[in-house]
């Protein structure tokens, strides 16, 4: 005879973001789930999104992962943008620049994102950034140390605002310091794709008369 040995029901602290926080309209409840797979039905919050990811205390984590008393869980939406520091003033090139500046470096790239007035076919008033600060920045660091791990490099560097971006603000600056300039162009590019791609950070668009967060399940 099999017997099924089943994860006792603990208490854990769950987080919300973005769109995700503004359906529910909370951002940190309590909820008793034994495995990161019973936490959404916990939340009586209607069918889950796809593309949802979850992490527990700031550590992306799988479905069938079991919890302990309390560990924190995120509900993580598609994510958009990213950055090694997060910062709720106008971003300062030179600032970002002069962090990867290295005797060793033959060339140093960097890459600005601005907000742009038109986005698939409206009126852009302005950006608002939300991030999960801590699992964040984690997430950044490990991003350096992957470009670091291909490429050639001296020093990555990231800013990324948070809050409300105004039309023509900088939003993310990027530099990428290395002896050679291919090294620093690719790792540079390499590095946006993958923030946009992996750090919990969303964006919503503000327009005349409406908003909406940006990705799938957000």
């Amino acid at each position: 005879m099999i017997v099924r040995v089943y994860a006792p029901l603990v208490k854990v602290t769950v987080r919300l973001f973005a769109g995700l926080r503004e359906r529910a309209g909370w951002s940190k409840r309590e909820v008793d789930a034994a495995t990161v797979a019973e936490v959404w039905p916990a939340l009586e919050l209607g069918d889950e999104p796809e593309g949802l990811l979850y992490a527990v205390n700031q550590e992306y984590a799988e479905r069938d992962r079991e919890l302990a008393e309390g560990d924190e869980v995120a509900v993580i939406p598609p994510v958009s943008g990213g950055a090694f520091r997060l910062v709720e003033v106008p971003i300062n090139l030179a600032a970002v620049i002069a962090e990867v500046e290295d005797e060793r470096a033959g060339a140093i790239a960097t890459f600005q994102g601005t907000v742009r007035r038109q986005s698939r076919g409206r009126e852009v008033i302005a950006l608002e950034y939300e991030a999960y600060s801590g699992m964040a920045e984690k997430v950044m660091a490990e991003i350096a140390e992957d470009v670091k791990s291909r490429y050639e490099l001296c020093e990555v560097a990231v800013t990324h605002r948070v809050g409300r971006c105004d039309v023509g603000n900088v939003s993310v600056a990027i530099a990428v310091s290395a002896p050679h300039r291919n090294d620093a162009l690719s790792a540079c590019r390499d590095v946006i794709d993958e923030l946009k791609q992996r750090v919990p950070l969303w964006k919503k668009e503000l327009y005349e008369g409406g908003e909406e967060w940006i990705g799938r399940g957000s």
